[in-house]
């Protein structure tokens, strides 16, 4: 198991929920819930550069069977605006997301959080199964888990061929 503080995201329309490991990658605690919009991305790197994070786990939804739909575009999205602006030491990883929300209601029901109050928490809490399974999935198969983010390809040098004509 690699040593260092992982941050999970859980992205959704109007909410982000942020979890974070604790240094050896034992268990994932909730830390805030960021508005979506033009800071998202901004407070994630943050949050990344407060907590010292060796990676951040986003989430992918996808259907049951395991396709992807308009939700996983925008995971896909946003993991690409974070890789692109982290230092690359930093890894961004997609990890499948399936029935998180659900899981994460399920147990703040459990625990006696009424609906109302549970909004404002859920997305922590589904950020919290997101990482918390991604953690045991690394430690039960000693590979870092879900897809690797590439960062994007720099751009190299315009050929002859490719320059505007005067």
């Amino acid at each position: 198991m690699r040593r260092g503080v992982r941050i999970a995201v859980d992205v959704g329309d109007v909410r982000i929920g942020v979890a974070a490991s604790d240094p050896h990658g034992l268990i994932a605690t909730p830390v805030e819930t960021v508005p979506a919009g033009k800071r998202g991305v901004a407070r994630i790197l943050e949050i990344v550069a407060e907590y010292e994070a060796i990676e951040v786990v986003v989430g992918l939804p996808r259907s049951l069977s395991g396709k992807e739909g308009a939700a996983a575009a925008k995971a896909r999205a946003f993991a690409g605006r974070l890789v692109a602006r982290l230092d690359p030491a930093i890894e961004v990883r997609l990890v499948d997301e399936r029935l998180t929300t659900v899981t994460a209601t399920r147990g703040l029901q459990a625990s006696g959080v009424k609906a109302k109050k549970a909004r404002g928490v859920v997305d922590q809490a589904a950020a919290i199964v997101i990482l918390q399974n991604a953690l045991d999935t690394e430690r039960g198969s000693g590979r870092p888990p879900g897809q690797a983010v590439a960062p994007p390809a720099p751009a190299g040098p315009v050929s002859d061929s490719e320059r505007p004509t005067a």
